[in-house]
């Protein structure tokens, strides 16, 4: 708001703003003066109020001055002088608090600008360790391990499958072992009985070799008696032995016949076991081998499952590392929101402060122009008095002037005549 008045004319203007930027509120007032030329003057200054909360006049930070000059009276009472000083310093403390406020908060929006910037997905993040560097070599040593476990696991399999066949040749070489120490003391046991046979048969043979000497020498005995002639006891003993050898053959046929027989029966017994034997050794053969290859395949199963068991663990121990890292980061990311929100909330808090702050401060603007309104009348009253005073004695001094000059004239023209 301005007000000029020069030569007694009177200029009243008004110019005011008053606007909110970013919690922020604006003043503008112009100056009150009076135009030089006059014997007095008056100067009222209000502080010009930026946008950014600071408030000077032609470039000044702060200032708020009210002067009178030549010592004229004053045209406002002290009462309502003091009111507009109050009002003034008040404003200006409102105003650097909102500058103050206006510059914590673009700091705080700058650092969360430059947090989301930092931590915006593509950019470098300083919050994350980058272990992408690392993922090309962990596969790599993934796949060295699992071609270590799979070689480890066939050099296990052919040291098993070795194993195995020198045992399964072990086994064969011991039941042939014990086949023919069954063979051979079966066979001693025959030696002792065919022993046994001999022996007593070459006792038998004695036996009847003495008992045919004694025979024969019994019957080249001569008795003689003088008796009646009787039965030819040579041809009795003849027939009686020719009866009795004819009786050992047929006997000795009958028991040769008899164990040919039983020996044929035993024989093909004997064949029918050894091919039922050689059918059982086959398919227990057989049966081995199928066991060694079920053992064989039981074994690379189990060296498999052991490996995709340490595969499985070390993958979820991995997996568990990432998780806890991950789950770290989401509490990181939680207290960090957390933190802006409260932040947020705050600044809402003192956003609303300012609201109110503003309103206070556009009540009191109000006022202000209020109280500067009902003064410009009594203001513009007493000016106009004071232009017609200063028009009066503008006058006088003309005519002083103009009678100084006559008189100066007139003495300057009977001087000059002689």
């Amino acid at each position: 708001m301005s007000f000029r008045f020069s030569g007694g004319s009177r200029v009243c203007s008004r110019a005011g703003s008053v606007r909110l930027s970013r919690g922020g509120a604006g003043f503008v007032a112009g100056n009150v003066c009076v135009g030089p030329g006059a014997e007095s003057s008056f100067s009222c200054t209000l502080a010009g109020i930026s946008s950014g909360g600071s408030f000077g006049n032609e470039g000044s930070s702060r200032g708020n001055s009210v002067g009178f000059i030549n010592n004229e009276p004053g045209l406002f009472s002290g009462n309502e002088k003091v009111a507009m000083q109050n009002l003034n310093d008040r404003l200006a403390l409102y105003l650097n608090h909102v500058s103050s406020l206006e510059e914590a908060n673009t700091d705080l929006e700058k650092k969360i600008e430059d947090w989301y910037e930092k931590c915006r997905p593509g950019k470098g993040r300083r919050l994350d360790h980058d272990c992408s560097r690392y993922f090309p070599v962990i596969e790599d040593l993934k796949r060295q391990i699992l071609s270590m476990t799979t070689c480890n696991a066939n050099l296990v399999l052919q040291n098993d499958n070795a194993r195995l066949t020198a045992d399964d040749f072990k086994m064969n070489v011991e039941a042939d072992t014990n086949g023919l120490r069954r063979v051979l003391d079966e066979l001693t046991l025959s030696t002792t009985d065919l022993e046994i046979q001999r022996e007593a048969l070459s006792e038998e043979l004695t036996y009847l070799q003495k008992n045919h000497e004694e025979v024969r020498k019994r019957g080249n005995i001569n008795v003689e008696m003088n008796a009646a002639p009787g039965l030819d006891l040579t041809a009795m003993l003849n027939n009686m032995r020719a009866e009795y050898e004819d009786l050992a053959e047929q006997n000795r046929k009958d028991a040769e016949a008899s164990f040919k027989e039983k020996s044929a029966s035993l024989q093909q017994q004997i064949s029918d076991d050894a091919g039922a034997i050689t059918a059982a050794r086959n398919e227990l053969m057989e049966l081995k081998r199928n066991l060694q290859t079920l053992e064989i395949e039981l074994q690379s199963i189990t060296a498999m499952k052991q490996s995709y068991e340490s595969s499985l663990a070390e993958t979820e121990g991995n997996y568990y590392a990432q998780l806890q890292q991950i789950q770290e980061q989401i509490g990181l990311r939680e207290e960090q929101l957390q933190q802006t929100r409260t932040e947020t909330e705050s600044q809402k808090l003192e956003h609303e402060q300012l609201l109110g702050i503003k309103t206070c401060l556009e009540k009191e603007i109000d006022t202000y122009c209020n109280l500067l309104d009902r003064e410009e009348q009594t203001v513009a009253e007493e000016l106009d008095q004071l232009g017609n005073l200063l028009s009066l004695r503008v006058h006088s001094v003309e005519e002083k002037s103009s009678k100084i000059s006559n008189i100066t004239m007139e003495q300057w023209l009977p001087s000059k005549a002689p």
